[in-house]
């Protein structure tokens, strides 16, 4: 697979992480502003943000933890030549879950459809790491 095949799930992780970022800190600037919160109750990050920017800073936060697997993931892939179709449609279906994991969040915020999307995420990079494994370690056989 081509490199950019490779990197375009995720350049889009990496839009959607940044995505939430900037959201996050609009949220949060935004209830400071409007006295919803005070600088010195959230400063040591306190959960005293109003509910809605709590969401949003967590559907940001979920975007850092089990991403961090995949951004370590595709390099070694890429660097071990081990990043053919099946990778690049693992990935994109890693990002996909990624994405309905993010939009239930801050919409509907479903623990059970938001939990099952991660879910789904999680085997989805559980079992790409488990093919990688194998296959490196088949090749040194």
């Amino acid at each position: 697979m081509s490199v950019q095949a490779v990197l375009l799930p995720v350049f889009v992780q990496v839009g959607l992480t940044f995505f939430f970022l900037f959201w996050m800190g609009h949220s949060r600037l935004t209830a400071l502003r409007k006295g919803e919160a005070k600088i010195k109750d959230v400063s040591l990050r306190q959960p005293a943000w109003p509910e809605r920017v709590t969401q949003i800073g967590n559907t940001f936060h979920n975007q850092l933890e089990l991403p961090i697997l995949f951004y370590v993931l595709v390099p070694l892939a890429l660097m071990t030549r081990h990043a053919d179709l099946v990778f690049v449609v693992m990935s994109w279906i890693f990002v996909v879950t990624r994405l309905v994991h993010a939009y239930i969040y801050v919409t509907t915020n479903d623990i059970r459809h938001r939990f099952g999307a991660f879910v789904a995420g999680a085997l989805v990079l559980l079992a790409m790491w488990a093919i990688f494994a194998v296959r490196i370690l088949a090749a040194g056989l």
